[in-house]
This record gives structure tokens, sequence and C-alpha cells, in this order.
């Protein structure tokens, strides 16, 4: 590791910027997402692992050496899937996973997130159709999923025109670039709108059914508005859910798909799934559940209140949940979130 280099003065204003949408759920949710500032040759880029709702209360900013990393894109080298191989500074904290995503935009200012609105779109079988209506006005591209890293980045370098300044990642999320920060920040208000679908809530759970369904297990009721719920309040969006797993971060956080249990006796012990719905009542979460499962059990709640009547949802293969499983990387960030 090289001596970290000076700090562009625009960070101070991605930091802030990180940190306000780091805390919507409907933006990102654990520790999803990523956004980065180029500036003389170096990405400064969010850590692995670390949250960007923190991003005002501790350092959560790495330097990566733009210029090598985009050399090894080029050239296919099997490096650009390492970032902390193009770190700067001291080491302490490893580059996002992502890096190489943000190093293919030419723009000074990137922003990645899990916009559920976006999810509930992308996750579609029809997702680039449905997509078209709403992005009409944007330079916008749309890129099947690839598990994240320098592949997914390669295909969303070939996917954008020369401007293009809007990215819809299948099965995964967003990305807008911009000069600055506050153009960042209001294209991604003006995608977001354009993307919006309103939440249909089917209801409340039934919290004293749940409470006497798991008494004595190793699982607890969520509060009542936890957005889980939902899943279970719904026979279609329980049918969705537990048909398999719909993004990367569900995989990483609360394993591949989800799980329906109807019966005290159906209940998993402590090695189960971080959630599980409860059809017809709403859904229990483990009580050892850390932060991160939490956070993505209520995302998929969000996302599939959102998925339209008749929208048909495209899953991740089971290679792809596997190779998601058992990626060191994602391991790595996993862990630092756990909490």
């Amino acid at each position: 590791m090289s001596d970290a280099p000076a700090r562009p003065a625009d960070l101070a204003d991605l930091v802030r910027y990180s940190a306000r949408i780091g805390a919507d759920p409907l933006l990102i949710q654990a520790a999803g997402g990523n956004t980065s500032v180029k500036a003389d040759g170096t990405m400064w880029i969010k850590a692995s692992g670390t949250l960007l709702a923190e991003a005002e209360r501790r350092d959560v900013f790495v330097p990566v050496d733009l210029e090598a990393m985009r050399a090894a894109l080029a050239t296919g080298e099997a490096r650009a899937d390492r970032p902390v191989e193009f770190a700067l500074g001291d080491g302490r904290l490893r580059p996002s996973i992502e890096t190489s995503l943000h190093a293919v935009f030419p723009h000074r200012i990137v922003v990645h997130v899990h916009c559920v609105n976006t999810i509930a779109l992308a996750i579609r079988a029809d997702a680039e159709t449905a997509l078209a209506a709403r992005l009409a006005g944007f330079d916008w591209a749309f890129v099947p999923y690839a598990k994240p890293g320098a592949t997914l980045a390669r295909q969303v370098a070939d996917a954008r025109g020369p401007a293009t300044d809007v990215v819809v990642l299948g099965n995964h999320g967003l990305i807008v670039a911009a000069a600055g920060v506050a153009q960042a920040e209001a294209l991604l208000d003006r995608v977001v709108a354009a993307l919006a679908v309103a939440p249909t809530p089917a209801g409340a759970p039934d919290l004293s059914g749940l409470e006497a369904l798991c008494a004595g297990s190793a699982y607890a009721v969520p509060p009542g508005e936890a957005p889980m719920h939902q899943l279970g309040l719904e026979a279609r969006r329980t049918a969705v859910a537990t048909g398999g797993s719909l993004y990367p971060d569900h995989v990483i956080f609360c394993g591949p798909g989800a799980l329906a249990v109807d019966a005290v006796d159906a209940l998993p012990g402590t090695d189960g799934p971080p959630f599980v719905i409860v059809p017809g009542k709403g859904a229990l979460i483990r009580r050892d559940a850390d932060a991160g499962a939490r956070a993505l059990a209520d995302c998929l709640g969000d996302v599939l209140t959102r998925l339209q009547p008749g929208a048909v949802p495209t899953y991740l293969t089971a290679a792809q949940d596997a190779e998601l499983m058992d990626w060191d990387a994602e391991k790595y960030r996993k862990a630092l979130n756990a909490g």
C-alpha cells in the first residue's frame, strides 16, 4: 500500500450526501450501495462492509489507483476483481467489491443504490420494456444480471453510450453518474421519481397469532410495521418470495430465497434462515439475526409490495446463488456488517 493521496474538496459533500441516502431504506439497505468521487487519477470509494449511513460518523472512503484499475479492466486481468490490490493508504479497509463498476464511468461522481422502486421493476421478466416507458427522458441503459465485479463492469461499459448517466442493473439496482454531487443528487431524485411504484400493503400482521406460533422458539415477532410482514399477508407475495432469490444482497444477508412455515413444529432452529414467512399472519425473525439480515428481510417486503399485478419475476439461478454464497469478498462484507 502506498501513501494516501490528498482528499478532493468535494469528498466532504459526497460524505454528507452518502450519509443521507444511506439512512433511507428505500435506497440503501445494510452495507449495500456505494458512492465514489474521482480526482487526479485517484478514486475515493466507499469501503466494503461499511455503512453509507455512518459516513459522517466514521471514515468509510478508501482511495484507489483509478488508472491502474481501468488498465486491468481493459486488458482483462484477473486482479480487476480484487479491488484491494488497487488500494492506496494504510489498508485498514478494503475498497468496495464494486470498485470496477465505478471505474468504467468517466463522470466524477458515481452513486450506486439498491432502490426498492428500481428493483421492483428490474426483477421483472419484461424489465427493460417496463423501464423504457418510465425512463424515456433519460440517457440510460439496462444491463442484465451478472455477479458484481469486473464482468459486470465490462458489461456496463459496453452498454452505455458516451453520455449515458443512468444504468439499471437487472435483479440488482441503479447507478447514476454526474459531474458533481449536487448534479448526482438531482439526477437520482428524478430517476427515483420516474420509477416510483406505489406500495400496496395487504393489511396488518396477526401479531398475537405470530407470538403464539414462535413462543419458546429461535424466532421472534418483528415490530408490526416491519415491511417483512407483508410477505405473508398476500398469497402471491408469499409465492414470489419463496420462489427463489431476486437480487444479490438478499442472498448474502438472508440466504437463497425464503421459507414459509405455518405450524410450530415446522419452525427451524437456530441454524434456520434469518426470517421465515407465516402465510396469513406475517413474518418471524430469528432472535439472533443481525442488522443486515433484518434490513434485507424488510427490503424484500418493500420490493414485493411494489411488484405490480401480473408482473412475472426473474430469479437468480442456483449457480448464481452459489457463487454469491461462496464469494470471499461478500463473506468479508457480511462479517463487517454483522451486529
